[in-house]
């Protein structure tokens, strides 16, 4: 083993699952791998303006590199990053992306996208619980989104897997600080 690869975070292997859709579509999810750019371009060349808007606040076609390179830097720690895949045959194709990175010792800043034909199919919430609760075994408890002010889906997403603590807009722009709905104890 090379001194690149001890250095290398342990792939989280415990992340890798399986999710049903309503519809009944499974969903494989799995931890994006360090420097993984091919998949996350695959994804952003599948969507839309308006996701690519709403997401990543940009108005051009054009993944600029810096935020490429925050994508695909991840630790499996501070810096994590979930993809949800249509896996048929031999095929998988990358429907879906959700990360965080750690702000201070007890918070994380969120983002997720779907691609639009996955879109309202419940693919959002079922990756936002999965993201949560694997930064939440990091000990990361609180969480910050930062969304366009219109952007109604990603607000009813928070609405349904977060109690809100604080909302402040500004420019448009509205930073969402919520922790996790806690799961009902039988």
């Amino acid at each position: 083993m090379t001194t690149a690869e001890e250095n290398e975070p342990a792939y989280p292997s415990e992340l890798d699952t399986w999710v049903t859709l309503p519809n009944g579509t499974r969903l494989h999810v799995r931890p994006l791998r360090s420097g993984e750019a091919s998949t996350v371009l695959d994804l952003y060349d599948h969507l839309s303006s308006r996701t690519l808007h709403q997401r990543f606040h940009l108005a051009t076609r054009e993944l600029p590199e810096a935020l490429l390179r925050i994508l695909v830097d991840v630790d499996y720690h501070r810096r994590l990053a979930l993809v949800a895949e249509n896996a048929t045959g031999d095929d998988r194709v990358v429907v879906a992306l959700a990360n965080f990175g750690a702000i201070d010792e007890h918070s994380v800043e969120l983002g997720l996208v779907v691609r639009d034909d996955w879109q309202r199919q419940r693919v959002g919430s079922e990756l936002a619980h999965l993201v949560m609760r694997a930064a939440e075994d990091r000990g990361f408890h609180r969480f910050v989104a930062h969304i366009l002010s219109d952007n109604t889906a990603i607000r009813r997403i928070v609405k349904r897997t977060g109690d809100v603590l604080s909302s402040k807009t500004s420019g448009g722009v509205t930073e969402i600080a919520f922790t996790r709905h806690k799961p009902l104890s039988h």
